[in-house]
């Protein structure tokens, strides 16, 4: 992972609880008129979500943090853009006002989450996407295994 990432917060949201977000505030007359954010609790960091999902996946490998610029270019994700700010959505008023909380938690999202997308696996990723030679050599020299 790109290190000027790794700890930027950005939160996710799972569609059953986004549609249970959106059912409230068309359903409760205290929403009329106002405007919502919608997004799971927790919020966590691009690292913490990597681990997070891994976990739900089975995985028990480790995150390596590697300077941006230092990773294969299939890596850097948005390139050179400064991607430097958090990427959170305050949910404070859906759940102060509407008492919103989601059906689903976390965990257990993603554990959904993870079972659909490989009983739906892509089709047509390009294979150059990945090097993964470029990868191990990257994670070679951090000193970190690639097992």
């Amino acid at each position: 992972m790109g290190c000027k990432r790794d700890s930027i917060l950005a939160t996710g949201r799972y569609v059953e609880n986004v549609a249970a977000a959106i059912a409230l505030v068309v359903t409760d007359e205290r929403a009329t008129g106002r405007v919502y954010n919608v997004a799971d609790i927790p919020v966590l960091s691009e690292a913490e979500w990597v681990r997070a999902i891994g976990r739900a996946a089975g995985w028990t490998g480790d995150v390596v943090e590697i300077a941006h610029d230092h990773l294969p270019v299939a890596l850097r994700g948005w390139g050179n853009a400064n991607m430097e700010q958090e990427w959170f959505t305050d949910t404070t008023r859906i759940r102060a006002e509407l008492g919103y909380t989601e059906p689903v938690s976390p965990g257990e999202a993603l554990r959904r989450t993870v079972a659909w997308e490989r009983a739906n696996p892509p089709t047509d990723i390009p294979p150059t996407l990945f090097d993964y030679a470029a990868e191990d050599a990257v994670l070679a020299a951090a000193g970190a295994s690639h097992e």
